[in-house]
């Protein structure tokens, strides 16, 4: 699935192509992906892009009358294309510009979303109980110890809970845990003030450079132009258990933790 920084990866890809371009049609070719496309969609013809912008793994394009909110689902990509760019299998929704480019949704599992909120309105409450950006001023020192307190749950399991911290998915999970020095299986509430403000640091610091190098290269992602990221390179624990620690040379373990992978060094993260 796609994760944060390859969302922002699309955004950064996609906005210079759309910002200020005046929309000349919208082709539905499947209404039914994750929720049903509505017809209000079609209501941006004419009017242009004022700003991308993403929250969470949400695409959002802004107009003067509300929002297109997009999501990529588990397979979906989101291509700026020339508009006569044959149809491929998948290709679910078109968004034509005047220009002559088109920004396109493949999404072969239909996981994804294309969205309409009038006048901004989280109808569905998509966004309206996320928690902070974890690259903002939100996400500071001492704010995830606050949300720790008490919680028995492993800390794996709360960085990927979207109401305490968005994006912080799998991938990026395992390895801020893995530079932090902390097992995925600690409890969240046994994890001292210190190790957590270090942790919040080590977060900001990985999704900061997965998106400098272009989001992870994933077999159902590519960039907006294409090209396939290339940070999957950098991994240091995600993918490869089995396979020696990069800092001990200690074999790296692998478990399952709510149904995700969890790789991680018995030897450099504790408790």
């Amino acid at each position: 699935m796609p994760e944060l920084p390859e969302v922002e990866v699309c955004r950064l890809g996609i906005s210079p192509h759309v910002i200020a371009q005046e929309v000349s049609e919208v082709i539905i070719r499947n209404k039914r992906l994750r929720w049903p496309i509505p017809d209000e969609v079609c209501s941006v013809v004419g009017l242009p892009v004022l700003k991308v912008e993403r929250r969470a793994k949400y695409l959002l394009l802004r107009f003067s009358t509300g929002t297109l909110l997009l999501h990529l689902g588990m397979s979906g990509t989101i291509r700026v294309i020339e508009q006569d760019t044959p149809v491929a299998k998948h290709d679910h929704f078109d968004l034509v510009f005047k220009h002559g480019k088109s920004l396109r949704l493949n999404d072969p599992r239909r996981f994804g979303a294309v969205l309409w909120l009038a006048n901004d309105e989280d109808e569905l409450g998509l966004l309206a109980k996320l928690g902070p950006e974890p690259l903002s001023d939100d996400f500071a020192e001492g704010y995830l110890f606050s949300k720790a307190k008490n919680r028995k749950v492993p800390i794996k399991t709360f960085l990927m809970n979207n109401h305490v911290v968005v994006g912080v998915g799998n991938i990026y999970a395992n390895e801020a845990l893995f530079q932090a020095g902390i097992l995925p299986t600690a409890k969240a509430k046994d994890i001292d003030e210190h190790r957590m403000n270090s942790l919040t640091t080590i977060i900001k610091k990985v999704l900061s450079a997965a998106i400098a190098q272009g989001g992870t290269t994933l077999k159902d992602f590519t960039q907006a132009d294409g090209r396939p990221g290339y940070f999957a390179q950098s991994l240091m624990v995600y993918g490869r258990a089995g396979e020696a620690c990069v800092t001990c040379k200690t074999k790296l373990q692998e478990i399952r933790q709510s149904n995700r992978s969890s790789v991680f060094c018995p030897s450099c993260q504790q408790d």
